[in-house]
């Protein structure tokens, strides 16, 4: 793995990574001596069963929460040592997040919900966030609350609100767990081309393995351990895309 100084820097690194909680008295280790690395503008899936620790390592990863030892190095920040406001900070700056129930605010609209992470900033976000919601096929839906929208445009409202402050790093968790298979293949597929297109690196959490094989290398957890690391051959098929065919 190459380093800053060679030009090349891992977006992401985690290096005996583990998480323990204590649960009746007694410790239990969700996570244990997790560590890899992830280069800028590659795509990660982590799959595993349910209770195999996937969704506590994303959040390890993001900063949400502190692991018990081990350490989250993120494009080239060393989280450990941070305060909480200063991890909030970081993801301000860096991260974007997609999750599987959207996390959108009922009383604002798809564009003012675009328009958030820039408005924490102090920036200007009207025009950025109507051409991000064209860019996933909401044009003219900008002015429409959450409850009138499908649970496919819901997801597209989320993944332009992960977008628009150009992260260099998008965490997904679950991203088409409440979504029908079309509607959730047709999301993997535009988080896909946003990938490519602004080069931004994506770690998604997933249990569909059909939809972890579109990513460029799978994780595969269980019990809290990494039981298989390797590169995929992701499918060229990238379905219909959205400014074509829309999203229910």
């Amino acid at each position: 793995m190459m380093r800053r100084g060679a030009g090349i820097l891992d977006m992401l690194r985690c290096d005996s990574l583990t998480k323990s909680y204590l649960s009746g008295g007694r410790e239990l280790t969700v996570l244990k001596s997790i560590t890899f690395a992830l280069d800028a503008g590659g795509f990660l899936a982590i799959v595993g069963p349910s209770g195999s620790g996937k969704s506590t390592l994303l959040g390890l990863l993001a900063g949400l929460d502190q692991p018990t030892s081990g350490k989250v190095v993120l494009d080239g920040t060393d989280m450990t040592p941070l305060s909480e406001d200063d991890r909030a900070r970081l993801r301000r700056d860096k991260v974007g997040f997609v999750f599987q129930s959207f996390q959108l605010i009922p009383t604002l609209t798809a564009r003012e919900n675009v328009q958030v992470p820039l408005e924490l900033r102090g920036e200007d976000a009207v025009e950025r966030a109507e051409t991000l919601l064209a860019r996933v096929g909401l044009a003219g839906r900008g002015h429409h609350y959450p409850a009138q929208l499908s649970g496919g445009e819901q997801q597209r409202v989320a993944l332009a609100r992960a977008f628009i402050h150009e992260p260099k790093l998008l965490f997904a968790d679950e991203p088409t767990g409440n979504l029908d298979a079309a509607t959730g293949a047709r999301i993997i597929a535009l988080m896909t081309e946003l990938n490519v297109e602004r080069g931004t690196t994506l770690v998604l959490v997933t249990h569909d393995p059909d939809l972890a094989a579109r990513a460029h290398r799978v994780i595969r957890l269980r019990d809290g351990s990494v039981v298989d690391d390797a590169p995929t051959t992701p499918s060229t098929d990238r379905g219909v895309l959205i400014a074509e065919g829309g999203v229910g």
